[in-house]
């Protein structure tokens, strides 16, 4: 670093960034982040998660973490909480699946059956 202006566009990067993982009361995304998520993967969906939410500017959607919910063996897992629809759990998330969950069900709408706990329990 630089200069102040170099701080200050690091601070504003930052604020932009920490704007997506506040609480609201509509769209929830809710990625698993105990030891067994991270192990499997669930940075790097965290990740794509908030460069996808930031690239659609969709600042209502609220990105937070969880801790482990007892299904280590289909980490990274992830939640979509929508006002007046059922939770979707998706699991065995990948970075790729999670830019397409933001594309498809957050912006479109539908859910993605395949990617979902009750498709792979189906199986």
């Amino acid at each position: 670093m630089r200069s102040i202006q170099e701080l200050e566009a690091i601070r504003e990067s930052t604020l932009e960034n920490m704007t997506l993982r506040k609480e609201h009361n509509g769209t929830r995304i809710v990625v698993g982040m105990a030891t067994c998520g991270i192990a499997a993967g669930a940075r790097g969906v965290l990740t794509a998660f908030m460069e996808e939410l930031a690239e659609r500017k969709l600042i209502h959607v609220a990105l937070t973490q969880m801790g482990c919910i007892g299904m280590c063996h289909l980490e990274p897992i992830v939640e979509v909480h929508q006002p007046g629809h059922e939770t979707v759990t998706y699991v065995k998330v990948t970075p790729d699946m999670a830019r397409r969950i933001v594309r498809e069900h957050i912006e479109g709408g539908s859910p993605i059956e395949e990617y979902t706990l009750s498709h792979y329990r189906a199986k």
